[in-house]
């Protein structure tokens, strides 16, 4: 699990598209994540990925029989360039609305213009699908998270993204913010709290998507719906963090 890869060009981090379960897709790459969602009233995308890649996505989304033209609103986690470089080319190809963390704005604004702040509590609604948001800051300052309800079998599951849970933003020489680790602490707390059912990766290495994607379309065997690793990844990323800060503590001290 949380098994990076490096590739000498980002194309060749390819992926095929699939559908998780119920109205969710993978449409993204294995070094940019994006997920689609069919809303029955038009699609929902969950971060562009890279610019260089941008043209998988589009192939991805075509491949599973929609139409790029048809997203109408495009979610971005937070504002590094991995999850917003391809906004701007995005829009342009379907005029969708764009939303981003309001203390997110200004940042983002090097890559797209956002149409939509969100803050603490707010929901998008779109046919058969309503996301709820939760600002989590840490690995930028404007983090946001997200929740949504999706049917499998006439049964239906939670779904829920962490939307920035790197620590590369958290260690002492690059921080996005002033009071990150404890924006990032608290925001695991508040994350720990939420049901879900399904757990969707803002990169593939979160969850094991690239894994668990291959098995599904090899064998149909669906390792998505899993109700531990939630709570399991967030125990890792403040586990991550303590490493961070432990090592920086024995790094003063042997100086």
């Amino acid at each position: 699990m949380y098994e990076r890869k490096k590739f000498n060009h980002l194309w060749d981090s390819k992926m095929d598209p699939f559908r998780i379960a119920g109205n969710v897709y993978f449409v993204g790459t294995f070094q940019a994540s994006s997920h689609l969602i069919d809303t029955g009233d038009g699609l929902i995308l969950i971060d562009t990925g890279y610019l260089d890649s941008f043209f998988l996505v589009i192939h991805s989304i075509h491949a599973l029989g929609f139409d790029p033209k048809d997203v109408k609103y495009i979610i971005n986690t937070h504002w590094h360039y991995d999850h917003t470089e391809a906004t701007a080319a995005m829009t342009a190809l379907c005029g969708a609305k764009t939303l981003i963390g309001r203390d997110d704005y200004d940042k983002a604004l090097r890559y797209f213009t956002p149409d939509i702040c969100v803050k603490d509590g707010d929901t998008l609604s779109l046919g058969n699908t309503t996301i709820t948001f939760m600002e989590t800051p840490g690995h930028t300052k404007g983090t946001i998270s997200l929740f949504f309800n999706t049917e499998e079998n006439g049964k239906t599951y939670r779904v829920g993204m962490f939307g920035g849970a790197g620590a590369n933003t958290l260690a002492k020489d690059s921080f996005d913010y002033e009071g990150c680790r404890e924006g990032y602490l608290n925001s695991l707390n508040r994350l720990r709290g939420e049901k879900v059912d399904i757990f969707i990766g803002n990169h593939v290495w979160n969850n094991d998507t690239y894994e668990k994607g291959k098995l599904l379309l090899e064998t149909g065997e669906n390792r998505f719906f899993d109700a531990g690793i939630w709570g399991t990844f967030l125990d890792f990323c403040e586990e991550r963090l303590n490493k961070v800060i432990a090592a920086e503590q024995e790094e003063t001290q042997n100086v």
